[in-house]
């Protein structure tokens, strides 16, 4: 009789995307003699409507592929997607850091000094905000017992990092949470909004923690003549994430939400821009 499987094996499996066959085993067979069908998914449907151009700018758009579907840990991250995870850290470090100093053809404010200060300073903040909404994905699509994992777009990392370095403005799409398994159009709709909805949630953390008075003072990065500290960035980045994926076009959250629910993804929509209210009016005030 064979022993139990030890639970926390499937913390140390095989990435699951990586994985193009099933191992060879007797058990594929039945007893009438017909073979079992692994349990697979396709990650992406190619059906030639929508994103195309968006792929085209920042990388050739995903092909279906076969993938086993895991059923381990909500908790398990494959050595693959920590990876993907830090580059993308890294690739959206450099991007921040070439907007704080106004690209590279700005000579008076581009200083190794000061992109290396301002990089640290805004990383702070917009890391949170990226890794929250990705996890968000992860986790929701396992509720729903679907495998999730992020994978970084190289192409959209690169053209990111080249945008903020000559323009000095931030527009990069560093990736996304790849979900195979069986999902209805709602399920599907909930696993792009949860997104969105934990940035809105960053959101009110740090209004909170202004309203407690805990602004940072003395690190801090003039923004418009005034100096700001790290909650006044970390309010904005969350909010500038949750609104550029919820655009309906394309691989973004908001195409998804508004293919489940028209009315869900206006309702979404006019809070979104319920919060860009109170950022430009009641914020200021908050800060003094």
């Amino acid at each position: 009789m064979a022993a139990e499987r030890d639970p926390r094996a499937s913390r140390l499996e095989d990435d699951p995307f990586e994985r193009t066959r099933s191992p060879g085993s007797h058990t594929k067979a039945r007893d009438d003699g017909n073979w079992r069908q692994p349990h697979v998914r396709v990650v992406f449907a190619s059906n030639g409507q929508g994103g195309q151009p968006f792929f085209r700018v920042f990388g050739e758009e995903p092909q279906p592929r076969r993938v086993y579907i895991h059923k381990g840990s909500i908790w398990h991250f494959s050595k693959i997607e920590i990876q993907h995870l830090i580059m993308a850290i890294i690739a959206f470090s450099f991007a921040l850091a070439f907007m704080s100093v106004n690209g590279i053809f700005f000579p008076p404010t581009f200083t190794l000094s000061n992109f290396i200060r301002n990089g640290i300073f805004f990383i702070i903040p917009a890391a949170p905000a990226f890794i929250v909404h990705e996890l968000a994905h992860k986790f929701s699509a396992r509720r729903y017992g679907c495998w999730a994992e992020f994978r970084a777009s190289p192409g959209g990392l690169r053209f990111g990092v080249i945008f903020a370095a000559i323009t000095g403005v931030v527009f990069m799409a560093p990736g996304a949470v790849m979900v195979m398994g069986n999902t209805t159009k709602e399920q599907f709709g909930k696993i792009a909004l949860a997104g969105p909805i934990s940035n809105i949630v960053l959101w009110g953390m740090g209004i909170g923690l202004i309203a407690l008075g805990l602004e940072t003072t003395d690190f801090t990065f003039e923004w418009q003549g005034e100096p700001r500290g790290l909650l006044y960035f970390w309010i904005w980045g969350n909010w500038v994430l949750a609104a550029f994926n919820m655009i309906p076009l394309g691989p973004l959250d908001g195409r998804k939400v508004k293919t489940w629910s028209n009315s869900v993804y206006w309702i979404w929509v006019a809070i979104i821009a319920g919060l860009y209210w109170f950022n430009t009016n009641i914020l200021p005030s908050m800060l003094g």
